[in-house]
């Protein structure tokens, strides 16, 4: 992957389900639907190729989209906040890659800039999202979140 793209984003936002659970949830921390659903209706009204469905992962969900010939997973889930804070949702974007491909690292290859792109102008199109983040997977898996910044 690339050092220069920021493939991680954290967003905040009250208009999607953090609270209900369905019956179709795997585990009951699987918030989300509802945001993918949404992301993928904008990207599609955008141009952009999508799957018709989001699927659902044991933490949150995921799609898949097309952009500049090739496929990218956007994973998402929902992180709740502390006593007094609020919560904020998590994306990760990764290329499509078959199983053996995975475990060889290929999610984290040739991600396209577009896509990233892609994702964040549907974040910033809505007035429903704020504080969007984009963070490199390096900083954010290691918790250092203060070194995101506002474009991917």
């Amino acid at each position: 992957m690339s050092d220069s793209l920021r493939t991680n984003v954290t967003f905040k936002s009250t208009a999607f389900n953090t609270s209900q659970v369905k019956d179709y949830f795997i585990n009951d921390c699987c918030f989300g639907d509802d945001v993918a659903r949404w992301l993928m209706r904008e990207l599609r009204a955008g141009g952009i190729r999508t799957d018709e469905e989001p699927g659902q992962e044991d933490f949150g969900w995921y799609f898949t989209f097309y952009t500049d010939d090739a496929s990218h997973d956007f994973v998402l889930a929902y992180r709740p906040g502390d006593i007094d804070e609020e919560g904020d949702w998590i994306g990760r974007l990764e290329r499509r890659a078959g199983l053996f491909a995975s475990l060889l690292g290929a999610r984290n290859r040739g991600i396209q800039p577009a896509a990233a792109q892609a994702i964040h102008n549907v974040l910033l199109s809505s007035l429903d999202i704020k504080d969007v983040r984009w963070h490199f997977e390096h900083d954010f898996s290691t918790g250092r979140e203060e070194l995101g910044a506002q474009e991917p």
